[in-house]
């Protein structure tokens, strides 16, 4: 077993793919990296052929949860960070997540800040990311990780955790870890159900990873589908009376054009 693997789940062609390979290749800490993808083709192959990175095709099952659930079989490390094709992460992220890891009790995620990429540009200072960094301000109080009630109430009006920015500690986590059905809050539903977990949420406020925002995101796709706003309901049911939830959802739809 090891310390950390990458999973890097690869869809069709993305043209930011191999620069989400680079930046796990430059990490100051040398994990582990394997590809997993549903929808083989050349690229893929290629550009796992190109750095040396196993990779593995899910013949089963198709679907966001699904595949992440089937490069989480594939590894066998105490740490799981599941990277989005799209996406880049900074030298340093391996090191001081498994550091943070290490130094805690009984970790069930560590996730960082993040910056956004749009048109090339690293933006760490948007409307949504600064509503998360005042979400997620009493998560920087180290003292409050393991408060079931303190990080269910920064995930009680949004989605607050970057998702690709976070990792998994697999020695306390069950398997499988992600729940088939949801599309758009499969990693906000995690996040509410280990929540009610004893164990610790490890919040390290450097952006150590920047999420790409473009037009064929799975995230702006959904938007555009209008597929996001019933999910986002079905979550605020688990935090709040159906009343209150309901406004909280009008206020919260209002701020997803942002991510489109």
């Amino acid at each position: 077993m090891v310390d950390h693997i990458f999973v890097i789940c690869a869809y069709k062609e993305s043209p930011y793919l191999e620069e989400c390979i680079q930046s796990l290749k430059n990490q100051t800490l040398q994990s582990d990296i394997i590809m997993i993808t549903s929808t083989p083709c050349d690229y893929i192959t290629d550009m796992a052929a190109k750095y040396n990175i196993p990779l593995y095709e899910n013949t089963g099952e198709g679907g966001i949860a699904q595949d992440w659930n089937f490069g989480v079989s594939k590894c066998d490390a105490h740490y799981i960070t599941i990277a989005h094709q799209d996406d880049i992460y900074e030298p340093e992220y391996a090191s001081k997540i498994v550091d943070s890891m290490k130094k805690s009790r009984k970790p069930l995620i560590a996730f960082t800040g993040y910056g956004e990429l749009r048109n090339g540009q690293k933006l760490y200072s948007t409307p949504l990311i600064n509503v998360k960094k005042t979400m997620l301000i009493p998560m920087k109080v180290k003292a409050f990780a393991g408060s079931k009630f303190i990080r269910r109430r920064c995930i009680s009006l949004g989605n607050s955790i970057c998702c690709p920015a976070v990792t998994y500690c697999m020695d306390n986590l069950e398997k499988p870890v992600f729940r088939i059905g949801l599309k758009s809050n499969l990693d906000w539903e995690t996040w509410e159900r280990l929540s009610r977990e004893d164990g610790d949420f490890i919040y390290i406020q450097e952006p150590l990873m920047c999420h790409r925002l473009h037009e064929e995101s799975t995230t702006s796709k959904l938007i555009n589908e209008n597929k996001r706003g019933n999910e986002d309901l079905e979550m605020f049911y688990k935090f709040w009376p159906k009343p209150i939830a309901k406004l909280i959802n009008r206020l919260y739809s209002r701020g997803e054009s942002y991510n489109g």
